[in-house]
């Protein structure tokens, strides 16, 4: 995330959902009513986010997806005010997904008894570049692993004639938002254990190995500059003036990001046939895009699911 304000603004977010949550258990108004002002400020969280994945991070995909989270956010808040309580799933869904990823954004190292606690991101953004190493490797490459820009030992260079390349495994690279995102869900509904646990073994290996091919492929690519392609059209499309960012605009911000909207919805369809409560969220995602209401679960055969 951009910095310590935007740090500090989803950790009350996400206390204000967790609150909201604590509270519907007792008074279901009051519940109400502090998950409506929750989902004002995620609205918030998002509105000054948008610099961010347009003009810095420059995804087309992470850009529109933020700019409709903003509205999408205030329309979810308005109809949970107003009365559509099922909405109170996706509302502990929210939740759930910052307790997990919010520490490893957040939580930097620091000194406990005079050691040095590694900050969380640290440990899995090293141990998915060290799994990365290891693939690349066995497909006959050598690049070198360095210490990168926040003093963790997660980036590649290779060398292109003198030129320096060099490839991080940033949070954003380990697959934690997308197993957050899932996490949190299952976590929200109201399903035997045993059901949950089945839908996390099939979401979270599936997201890792995934996200572990998709480092991979992206390393080789910029590495190699396998996508070196419409050089002057890709630069003016990411308004960008750096040659040796073509390979990665298209393996990461387009070819990356577009399969992995489409491998989403492909573990999301192996996922509801464990945990087919999480058609809730979806039909009220439906709602709010259309206007109409939808039985999912008639539609998909999952009705006598216990």
């Amino acid at each position: 995330m951009p910095g310590l304000l935007s740090d500090i603004l989803a950790w009350v977010v996400i206390g204000t959902f967790v609150a909201g949550a604590v509270v519907n258990g007792r008074n279901r108004d009051l519940g109400r009513r502090v998950m409506s002002a929750a989902w004002v400020l995620f609205a918030l969280f998002w509105l000054q986010l948008i610099p961010h994945f347009t003009l810095v991070h420059r995804s087309y995909i992470e850009g529109i997806l933020t700019i409709v989270a903003v509205p999408a956010s205030l329309y979810a808040g308005w109809l949970l005010y107003n009365g559509r309580d099922t909405l109170f799933v996706l509302s502990r869904a929210v939740a759930a997904m910052g307790v997990v990823y919010l520490p490893f954004e957040t939580i930097p190292a620091f000194t406990l008894f005079g050691a040095t606690v590694p900050a969380p991101r640290g440990i899995l953004m090293e141990s998915v570049a060290a799994q990365t190493r290891f693939l690349i490797e066995s497909l006959g490459y050598t690049p070198q692993m360095i210490v990168g820009d926040e003093g963790y030992l997660n980036t590649f260079l290779w060398m292109q004639g003198s030129h320096r390349i060099e490839i991080s495994v940033v949070l954003a690279c380990t697959g934690l938002g997308s197993i957050a995102i899932f996490a949190g869900l299952i976590a929200a509904v109201d399903a035997p254990m045993r059901r949950k646990l089945r839908g996390l073994a099939i979401a979270v290996p599936i997201i890792y190995a995934l996200n572990l091919l998709r480092t991979t492929f992206i390393t080789i690519s910029v590495g190699k500059q396998y996508f070196h392609l419409f050089v002057d059209e890709i630069l003016f499309l990411f308004g960008s003036s750096d040659p040796y960012m073509v390979s990665f605009f298209i393996s990461d911000r387009i070819i990356s990001q577009g399969l992995a909207v489409v491998a989403l919805v492909g573990i999301t369809y192996l996922v509801v046939h464990e945990v087919p409560e999480l058609l809730t969220v979806i039909e009220d995602v439906l709602y709010m895009v259309t206007g109409e209401e939808y039985d999912l679960r008639s539609e998909l055969g999952l009705d006598g699911r216990a």
